[in-house]
């Protein structure tokens, strides 16, 4: 019977789920890993904790599974983060620099000072912000001794996490990585599906240490014999976002899914048309299959189940996430409190990493009810920024549902409060995990193990849609408070220099 090994490489822990013949799982292990903030706006995490952690897992999740003969290897991870590596030792020369770091947000304001914002979106399809890859490569290459020195003479290899996963697994043997990671280094031309020497040059990073770019289900070379008993071949790779958009079967343009995990990443399959944004939003690839890109224009939230997090650890008004739902429906309705979440700065549409967190509305009667209902619905007006900016940039044609997935989408009260605020169909799957679905999904149909996008498609099985019960007026005005929050946000944040 055919087993599939999907791993999950996240931000705050690693897991592996062995998926059966059915695409069903039958085994899964996670196991988290410590971050590392050595300034303000830094974060970190030591590259040897991601690949031990999950080399643990995937043992364990085999195990857990009975031990059956692993097929293929399907890999799916935290974006953006940046890896570099010694090509002979397989030493990294620095910590991985994580995707949340703002160390070089000054150099990319000295970036669009210089007029060069527009020439990296054309081709990238990216905003210029320390969230993407080339900017902390650059910052590592300046701030390591003999660091550029060494990669310009072909001694160093960069990756994100999934080219270092791969080179691990393979024994330095293969070197590479797949179009949706490539895609948000902010390096790659994902016009001409190549790396971009133009931008290469700007930030001088030598293009002798960028991986090979490959379709989403290629070969990426097979596991070293000593890891689990025999070679397997590793035949899948796609970012976290686009491995989650693939799990749920978005195969048609106008199809959008939302990921509620720390954060909130929703996509917008625009087929094979890459959208340039008038709203600040992202121009991606969703997937890339037999060299056929397929593109998607995103939007990012920084901050959605983390929110519930800041609720139990933060206030400690709550103990668990489970108890979030029944506080927020004990909240008064006469008072309309409004939670701007912005704990790390304002995600898409607005992009503004200065800003920090606000709340409006209080009266001497809001209490902890109050505040859950709040941030619960801060996941919903964020996600309807999301979409209003995805309708300006491209109307999808006809009605399509968002479907959503990852924790915070098993919060009935968030779900049927996101689908009253977008006045849409908001469908909730039965399998939410729905990343390493689409990794293993991958995985499996390179070999033909798995059925192809149409049979995967007609497999996807709905857990409950939620249909909107909100007044439009009451929407258009709960909507419109929302706004005057986040513009009153903005006002109040004055920029600041962060540390170089």
């Amino acid at each position: 019977m055919t087993h599939i090994l999907a791993i999950d490489q996240g931000t705050t822990s690693s897991r592996a789920i062995v998926f059966d013949g059915d695409m069903q799982p039958c085994g899964s292990a996670q196991e988290e890993f410590e971050q590392h903030f050595p300034r303000s706006g830094w974060v970190e995490h030591d590259p040897g904790d991601l690949w031990a952690s999950t080399a643990a897992t995937c043992r364990a999740a085999i195990e857990k599974c009975g031990n059956p003969r692993i097929d293929a290897i399907g890999i799916t991870n935290q974006r953006e983060t940046v890896v570099v590596w010694d090509r002979k030792t397989g030493k990294p020369v620095h910590n991985a620099i994580v995707w949340q770091d703002r160390r070089t947000a000054e150099f990319c304001r000295e970036l669009e000072a210089a007029g060069h914002a527009d020439m990296i979106t054309a081709r990238t399809g990216l905003l210029v912000d320390p969230y993407f890859s080339a900017t902390k490569l650059k910052w590592i290459l300046d701030h390591v001794d003999g660091a550029r020195d060494r990669a310009q003479a072909g001694d160093l290899a960069f990756g994100t996490v999934d080219s270092w996963l791969i080179w691990n697994l393979t024994g330095g043997a293969v070197h590479a990585t797949d179009a949706t990671n490539a895609a948000r280094t902010m390096l790659y031309d994902i016009h001409k599906g190549r790396w971009s020497r133009t931008i290469c040059e700007l930030f001088d990073i030598p293009m002798a240490m960028l991986p090979d770019v490959r379709d989403c289900a290629a070969d990426f070379g097979t596991t070293r014999p000593d890891l689990f008993g025999r070679p397997i071949p590793i035949t899948g790779v796609a970012g976290d976002q686009q491995a989650a958009t693939v799990g749920q079967a978005c195969f048609e343009p106008g199809m959008m899914k939302s990921t509620y995990g720390t954060g909130c990443f929703a996509l917008l399959n625009t087929g094979d048309t890459p959208v340039a944004s008038s709203q600040r939003l992202l121009t991606t690839i969703a997937y890339q299959l037999d060299g056929k890109p397929t593109y998607a224009l995103e939007g990012s939230i920084f901050i959605a189940g983390a929110v519930v997090q800041w609720l139990r650890d933060g206030l400690k008004i709550i103990r668990s996430a489970a108890e979030t739902q029944p506080l927020a429906e004990q909240a008064d309705p006469g008072q309309q409190v409004v939670l701007v979440p912005a704990f790390t700065g304002l995600g898409a549409p607005y992009w503004q990493p200065d800003c920090r967190g606000a709340i409006y509305g209080l009266t001497r009667n809001s209490g902890p009810a109050e505040l859950a209902r709040a941030a619960l619905e801060s996941v919903g007006f964020q996600t309807r920024d999301l979409l209003e900016a995805m309708k300006a940039d491209w109307e999808p044609r006809g009605g399509t549902a968002l479907r959503v997935d990852g924790g915070m989408s098993a919060s009935d009260y968030a779900m049927q409060f996101l689908s009253d605020i977008l006045g849409a169909q908001v469908d909730r799957p039965e399998v939410l995990e729905t990343t390493a679905l689409g990794a293993a999904w991958l995985a499996g149909q390179r070999g033909g193990l798995y059925p192809d996008a149409g049979g995967f498609a007609a497999s996807w099985a709905l857990d409950r849609s939620f249909q909107p019960d909100m007044d439009g007026a009451d929407r258009d005005a709960r909507y419109g408070a929302w706004r005057r929050a986040v513009k009153a946000t903005m006002v109040m944040q004055e920029p600041r220099s962060e540390p170089s």
